[in-house]
């Protein structure tokens, strides 16, 4: 057994532990990484990564069958199912480099290909190593959530960890669970070919906006993958190439496979958390506003810390561990301006509170500004049209955003970069975006905010005329 003291143990190769690892150690921390599967963790190989490489090649193929209204014939595309799931590992690789071992060893790291196991407040064992270090960060991240649903143990089923695998088309791709991954994969497979039906056991996409969220499902509609809300699975049953659902009001939906998208679950199991006096609670390991375990030693970061399971809170998290581990200066997580987004076409973007959740934080108090794609020059002349954006504004400083459409997910940053810094919608209205970008619609929000109070203000009309009588 090989004994080792270091400054800092990184438990999980993911986004988040690997984001600690590369800053501790270049700041002149002495750094042990552990990580018993693969570097890089859940985003880049089984989530954000292959799911978008894969949303881009049904963008390709959707777009040779839409071009008719500019001009351009539509074809139906020759989808080579193996040849996009080729190009989604193609883009694993690429990226896959900058998360190797090789890199981080390369950086001073001390990489163990292990699952850790406390043994002890601050030991753990991974393998044939015992590890002492004066700060631990858990940052081994989440899984897919298997429900307990009966007859599911029966049948051939896929989840986002094992779907990129699935090299043959299915024929009829049957989706449990209506969120951002069921629906991004739905409309990847549907425009690559498949018939495509979603089963969602109360709202699709429930967590957004329930009015942007209804036109982003209108459009997934219009492209025939078929939505079933308040559909909770009862029964599954059936064989390879022949599945079924009976959901609980007995309707039964039939495909050839099968898609489990209900959720995730953190990965404490390996663990051994009792040991080092860690609790945990029904979403992850119990952290305070610093992310401290219940052992003060002992961080977690990302999905395991039980909050908001996105790669980007992760790498947000990452930054106040270094602060906080490697200098001993407190820093607080906050989620107010934490941003996410659902990847389909149209895109589906989200920051702070929804209207309906603002309404209920900061009632009469609430101003909603609103502008439509249909208003956007670039988006008139692209042909994307749909979608919308609502800002929500409290005594002057956007407190929200939710935005619907062509490039939501970066149109959404603004509003992150506004909320995090208590900007007031005045800096936005005062930026300037070039002509013609759909990032105009961030900046013609701010407008429709201050519209009212310029435009129909009796009082700013009497100054105006007042003024315009003395000026020479």
């Amino acid at each position: 057994m090989e004994k080792i003291k270091t400054d800092l143990l990184v438990i999980g190769a993911g986004s988040g532990g690997l984001s600690v690892a590369a800053g501790a150690v270049q700041m002149g921390a002495r750094v042990v990484l552990l990580e018993g599967h693969k570097m890089g963790g859940d985003c880049l190989n089984y989530g954000c990564v292959p799911s978008k490489a894969l949303l881009a090649a049904g963008h390709a193929a959707h777009a040779m069958q839409a071009g008719g209204a500019m001009g351009v014939t539509p074809v139906a595309p020759d989808v080579d199912f193996a040849a996009a799931k080729d190009h989604v590992a193609a883009v694993i690789d690429t990226i896959k480099p900058v998360d190797s071992q090789e890199r981080f060893e390369g950086l001073g790291v001390r990489v163990i290909r292990e699952y850790g196991v406390f043994t002890g407040p601050q030991t753990v064992q991974a393998g044939e190593h015992e590890i002492t270090a004066r700060r631990i960060v858990i940052a081994t991240g989440s899984s897919p959530f298997v429900p307990p649903i009966p007859g599911l143990d029966g049948v051939p089923f896929y989840t986002n960890e094992t779907i990129f695998d699935l090299r043959d088309r299915p024929d009829h791709l049957l989706i449990i669970g209506g969120g951002p991954i069921g629906m991004e994969m739905a409309q990847a497979h549907r425009r690559l070919g498949c018939e495509v039906t979603v089963i969602e056991g109360a709202k699709a996409l429930g967590k957004d906006d329930p009015e942007m969220a209804a036109i982003l499902l209108d459009r997934l509609r219009a492209e025939d993958i078929a939505i079933e809300e308040d559909a909770t699975a009862a029964e599954i049953r059936g064989k390879a190439g022949a599945i079924e659902v009976e959901v609980k009001d007995g309707r039964v939906f039939k495909g050839s496979h099968l898609l489990v998208a209900v959720g995730r679950k953190p990965n404490i199991d390996r663990l051994n958390l009792d040991a080092a006096g860690i609790e945990t609670t029904k979403t992850g390991i119990k952290v305070d506003d610093r992310l401290r375990s219940t052992n003060r030693k002992v961080y977690a970061i990302g999905d395991v810390a039980g909050g908001m399971q996105f790669t980007h809170v992760a790498g947000y998290h990452a930054g106040l561990i270094i602060r906080e581990a490697l200098f001993g200066l407190p820093a607080k997580a906050k989620t107010a301006h934490i941003p996410w987004a659902t990847y389909t076409s149209p895109e589906l973007a989200q920051v702070g509170p929804t209207e309906a959740e603002a309404r209920r934080n900061h009632g009469d108090k609430l101003e909603v500004a609103r502008f439509d794609y249909h208003h956007n020059d670039r988006a008139i002349a692209t042909g994307h049209m749909t979608g919308a954006i609502k800002v929500m504004v409290v005594r002057g400083r956007p407190v929200g955003a939710t935005i619907v459409g062509h490039q939501a997910g970066e149109l959404i940053a603004l509003w992150s970069l506004a909320i995090a810094n208590n900007l007031k919608m005045s800096a936005v209205a005062g930026m300037v975006a070039p002509y013609p970008t759909i990032a105009e619609i961030n900046k013609r929000a701010a407008g429709a905010y201050f519209s009212p109070r310029l435009f129909d203000n009796p009082t700013v009309k009497r100054v105006v005329r007042a003024v315009q009588r003395w000026l020479p």
